[in-house]
């Protein structure tokens, strides 16, 4: 859910942040492997830790994840639409997964096979009204965590009159098998929830617990997690959560010896999100969806 706040409040972090990035903190320009950066691994059976695994490898620049393919242009789908589409399958995924009640890592590793899979597949081949509950299918296996396909093709029954999202069990193992191979079988998805809570309390902040998961979540709402090492978002969240809180918390950032130069970018674009959040109306959303082929 978007965390609802006031204007005058954002515009605090905004400013707030802008003083602060005019501070140059004598730290690290790198985390080194540590036990902070392990606090963040999982799927220990897949890979030792973050610095190893091909989440990490798999890493990208934001210029290339801004890429619309040649075949989308080709029915008019501009980035704008593009990330709006990303943004429309994200609220979807998050949507079934609470009626069929999985875990949020479970929706946030959906979310990035989801957007993993547009890196290297076009939304005119792979309809994303499929691709989102097939990812949510398959990162609930991942996750350990499974739901059954004929349980999300009810729920999707039901929240959708349009039958253009209407999909049968075959179309989500038939795409379930696509998804795996646009991934490269790549399946590790690390995040920034697993050491949260107790960086959060480190920071002195525990008061501001849920506000910090709840930036987390929508961070899984943009490009962040295929771009930033999961542990740097989470960072990110903290700091825009201290700012919102006003708690000077600079001297707790430089002994985790980060690059703040990154946290106070990856904050900006949290707060860029929101911004562009308010603009975006469901008359937009529907523009961009009715560009998409019918599927077949």
């Amino acid at each position: 859910m978007i965390i609802d706040r006031p204007r005058r409040a954002f515009n605090t972090i905004r400013l707030a942040h802008k003083k602060l990035h005019l501070c140059n903190l004598q730290i690290s320009a790198k985390l080194q492997f540590s036990e902070f950066a392990l606090l963040f691994s999982h799927h220990k059976k897949m890979a030792t830790n973050f610095w190893t695994s091909t989440h990490y490898k798999e890493l990208l620049d934001q210029e290339e994840v801004d890429v619309v393919h040649n075949i989308d242009k080709e029915r008019g789908i501009t980035l704008d639409d593009f990330k709006l589409i990303k943004l429309h399958m994200t609220n979807y995924i998050a949507r079934l997964a609470q009626n069929v009640k999985v875990r949020q890592r479970v929706i946030a590793t959906a979310v990035t096979y989801m957007r993993r899979v547009y890196i290297r597949r076009s939304l005119s081949e792979f309809d994303p009204r499929l691709v989102a509950p097939s990812c949510l299918y398959l990162a609930s296996k991942s996750e350990e965590s499974t739901v059954q396909a004929r349980l999300l093709v009810f729920y999707i029954k039901k929240l959708h009159s349009d039958e253009k999202y209407r999909c049968e069990i075959k179309e989500i193992l038939e795409m379930e098998m696509k998804i795996l191979e646009a991934l490269n079988y790549y399946l590790v998805v690390f995040h920034p929830y697993r050491a949260l809570s107790q960086l959060v309390q480190d920071a002195g902040m525990s008061d501001a617990t849920q506000l910090t998961w709840g930036l987390v979540n929508d961070t899984y709402k943009t490009d962040l997690i295929l771009i930033h090492p999961p542990y740097l978002i989470g960072l990110a969240c903290i700091y825009v959560a201290s700012v919102l809180k006003e708690k000077e918390n600079t001297a707790w950032f430089e002994d985790l010896r980060v690059d703040m130069n990154v946290v106070k970018n990856i904050s900006m674009e949290i707060l860029d999100f929101y911004d562009t959040h308010k603009t975006i109306s469901d008359e937009r959303v529907n523009a961009a969806m009715h560009k998409l082929p019918i599927r077949t």
